[in-house]
């Protein structure tokens, strides 16, 4: 696997060498913490990947095809580097991180292939731990919490999207329309819009999305999230709910991310509410705290702790530990170093 690697990669090179007007990038991500969490009266010290960042491995490239356009490719997968497999289901390596085509213009971007959908995109755009770590509110997403038992396997990534982005030129406003086709399996076919408006410190967008179901019920998430940048201080406020039949779950958040030299301090405190069709009790209330020293621009140590409180038959923890009880508390702490390339 490492020679194929190598030799891929060498010929990349090569061939980024032979024209000029083409780049071929290999590119990767490797975080690794050592952590301890508490569930109910249990706790699990253990190694883990991707809790300040998601690993990853992968290649990436554009050509200019002239009169402004171009052609670009993004091939991605994960990895588990806490045992040396891959980052799928079974410990295989695969590019189902990110594997996508795209054509790029004055007109904006066509994407195809497996993407990041909308939806997903605008709960990480605002909240300051991304998507990883103890505090961040997609800790609250537990179980079926995530599609509501709907079946929905586009809560995060979708398959067979076409995507369409809006061109970098158009005063501060951004936007993005997603279609994937389902191709005959339940939960897939996923249209999702987002919308939104950037300029100087200020950042906003919203955002909703319709996956259709084995049942004549659809899927539903909406969204809306807001950045500041007080120059002091990075302030983020998330809105997000998810939404099949009667149940609902809603997450309200507010984080922040302090610059302090060479490093940074990050917080977010997030409630998460259930609702309908006997979830009502269902809630949990997560606080995350965060330190990150960087040592260089592409590599940090960092520290992190979080606090989780759930009711009723909720199970939400704040990271990788023992089994929770309904209605427990999961507290966690690790510490970790990531490294870029």
């Amino acid at each position: 696997m490492k020679k194929s690697l190598l030799a891929l990669a060498t010929l990349c090179a090569f061939a980024g060498a032979a024209n000029a007007q083409s780049s071929v990038t290999l590119f990767g991500l490797v975080d690794l913490s050592m952590n301890s969490v508490k569930n109910g009266a249990t706790t699990l010290k253990s190694m883990n990947s991707n809790m300040l960042n998601s690993n990853r491995l992968g290649f990436r490239g554009t050509e200019d095809l002239g009169g402004g356009m171009s052609a670009s490719f993004w091939l991605e997968g994960g990895m588990a580097n806490d045992t040396g497999l891959g980052g799928n289901s079974s410990g295989g390596f695969d590019f189902a991180r990110r594997s996508t085509v795209s054509l790029t213009g004055s007109f904006g971007e066509v994407r195809l292939g497996r993407d990041y959908t909308n939806s997903f995109s605008t709960k990480a755009t605002y909240d300051a731990y991304g998507a990883n770590g103890m505090g961040t509110s997609l800790n609250l997403y537990a179980g079926t919490v995530a599609n509501l038992g709907s079946g929905a396997s586009t809560v995060v990534r979708a398959n067979n999207m076409v995507g369409y982005f809006l061109p970098g030129n158009l005063g501060g406003l951004y936007g993005s329309v997603q279609m994937s086709a389902g191709e005959g399996t339940a939960g897939a076919k996923y249209a999702g819009y987002r919308l939104g408006y950037a300029a100087g410190p200020f950042d906003i967008s919203g955002t909703v999305s319709t996956t259709k179901t084995a049942t004549s019920t659809d899927f539903k998430t909406t969204g809306v999230g807001a950045s500041y940048n007080l120059g002091v201080a990075k302030v983020m406020v998330l809105l997000d709910q998810h939404k099949y039949g009667a149940k609902k779950y809603s997450t309200t958040e507010i984080s922040t991310s302090v610059p302090m030299g060479q490093g940074e301090f990050r917080a977010a405190y997030t409630k998460g509410n259930a609702s309908g069709a006997g979830t009502d009790a269902n809630d949990s209330t997560l606080l995350g705290l965060e330190y990150i020293y960087n040592l260089s621009k592409r590599t940090a140590l960092y520290t992190q702790y979080g606090s989780l409180k759930n009711s009723g038959a909720a199970l939400a923890t704040v990271g990788a530990g023992p089994a929770n009880v309904a209605g427990g508390k999961s507290t966690g702490y690790g510490v970790g170093v990531r490294h870029m390339f």
